[in-house]
């Protein structure tokens, strides 16, 4: 996405969530002021509020009357459940991605679990796998599926050690705003989730079928993931 494109407050709400990701804000911290905000960057009062609004949505401020915008510790564990994302809830420190099938254009799934439109089912999907790791453990094997519809260039990006959440949110302007999920325990059987969490056949696991809204109108994009929980719980902003 070429930069003049990009709202100025998206640009501000970007480098602010940046900020408080790295650490330069830390939990309990007050963000500058709207006027000392709107005077640094040149922007209107509109507009600032607009970019604390999304860190508000997504959990990285609370704003406090009298006070102003306060820095919000992210909630420990893995962030599966959360709007937020796996990276922000764990750190990038701690976690590592790796693709085990790079992003490709295919055909949906003839038993696709959620319902898909008819553009969707014509167009296709652009399907890729990953294992998440955090601190060397095997956490997450997922599967997912986008909607081939206005990704250009996806099929070409590195997923490794990358958030798919701020991928989208950086590139495609799509900002994951709720979704539907379904939660069930089942026993590990094929060897394929085997290995890629290295456990035994039978250890119990959860299962997680995900659709996500984004706020562009009819694009939702899907994940199923096998997940060891034995280390880690799931919490859930959602």
């Amino acid at each position: 996405m070429e930069e003049k494109t990009i709202p100025h407050y998206r640009r501000l709400y970007e480098q602010l969530r940046k900020s408080i990701v790295d650490g330069l804000y830390k939990e309990g911290d007050l963000l500058p002021s709207e006027n000392e905000l709107c005077t640094i960057h040149q922007l209107t009062r509109p507009t600032v509020r607009k970019a604390l609004d999304l860190l508000t949505h997504e959990g990285f401020i609370k704003k406090q009357q009298g006070l102003g915008s306060i820095v919000h510790k992210m909630p420990k564990g893995i962030g599966i459940l959360s709007i937020a994302g796996t990276t922000n809830a764990i750190g990038k420190k701690n976690l590592v991605t790796i693709t085990l099938v790079k992003p490709e254009v295919k055909a949906w799934p003839d038993d696709f679990f959620f319902p898909l439109t008819e553009e969707q089912r014509s167009l296709g999907c652009i399907y890729f796998e990953r294992i998440r790791s955090v601190n060397d453990r095997p956490i997450f094997y997922e599967q997912t599926y986008l909607p081939n519809i206005n990704l250009p260039r996806f099929t070409t990006r590195n997923l490794n050690n990358k958030s798919l959440f701020d991928l989208l949110r950086q590139n495609y302007q799509l900002e994951v705003k709720g979704g539907e999920q379904y939660i069930k325990a089942v026993e590990a059987q094929s060897a394929g989730v085997c290995d890629c969490l290295e456990i035994k056949a039978g250890q119990p696991i959860l299962y997680l079928s995900r659709k996500l809204e984004t706020n562009r109108v009819g694009f939702s994009f899907y994940s199923f993931m096998y997940c060891n929980t034995n280390d880690y719980s799931l919490y859930g902003i959602f």
